[in-house]
């Protein structure tokens, strides 16, 4: 089991049977989970999801806590979207809904903690290379998408951290004192990430 201690979207060594799992492949189950996503509206089919995320979890030995901070950070919106969906069309409706989202957040979780980010883009190149002769620069496309998939976890462990801070403030009942350091947290990181980007070159 991987300690808590290390940071969520930060890759987590293993050899287990996902972390030897192509690049490639588990990409494109991403991708086909989020395709599924916008088609599930069940609260059966979303609960095979989440299970199947979950079992994914289980088989790349990863302790479930994981699993439980990639979703926590985010449970003010998914109740937001689980009340909406409720009063707009039906409770199964609602729960299907949201349900077929925290599986996709889980899975995005587990590529990310179970991906190297250079086999990751590696992967991403490979995969739209034929596109190159109609102009799409594949590099800077899978850098794009790698850090598109690195932000999920990523951002849950920013709102984990200013929820934590928040409760240490004794301000659990303040939205505001959740939400202003989560944005202020937010845009280091992206400034940081951007003065990396332009230290290789990449800020075009």
């Amino acid at each position: 089991m991987a300690d808590r201690s290390v940071p969520l979207a930060v890759y987590v060594p293993g050899a287990s049977v996902i972390h030897r799992l192509p690049a490639g492949v588990k990409l494109l189950a991403l991708v086909a989970a989020g395709a599924a996503v916008l088609a599930i509206s069940s609260p059966t089919a979303a609960g095979i999801a989440v299970a199947v995320a979950v079992l994914g979890f289980a088989l790349a030995r990863l302790s479930l806590r994981y699993a439980w901070r990639g979703v926590r950070p985010t449970w003010i919106f998914l109740l937001g979207i689980f009340a909406f969906q409720w009063w707009s069309a039906d409770l199964a409706r609602a729960i299907g809904v949201v349900g077929s989202i925290v599986a996709l957040l889980l899975a995005a979780t587990l590529v990310s903690l179970t991906t190297r980010t250079t086999d990751m883009i590696g992967a991403i190149v490979w995969l739209l290379g034929p596109l190159r002769s109609l102009g799409v620069n594949p590099d800077r496309v899978a850098l794009q998408l790698a850090l598109g998939v690195r932000a999920v976890p990523l951002v849950a462990e920013l709102a984990e951290t200013a929820r934590q801070a928040q409760y240490a403030r004794g301000r659990r009942g303040s939205p505001r004192a959740f939400a202003v350091p989560l944005v202020v947290r937010a845009l280091r990181r992206a400034d940081a990430m951007s003065d990396a980007l332009h230290a290789r070159g990449l800020d075009d």
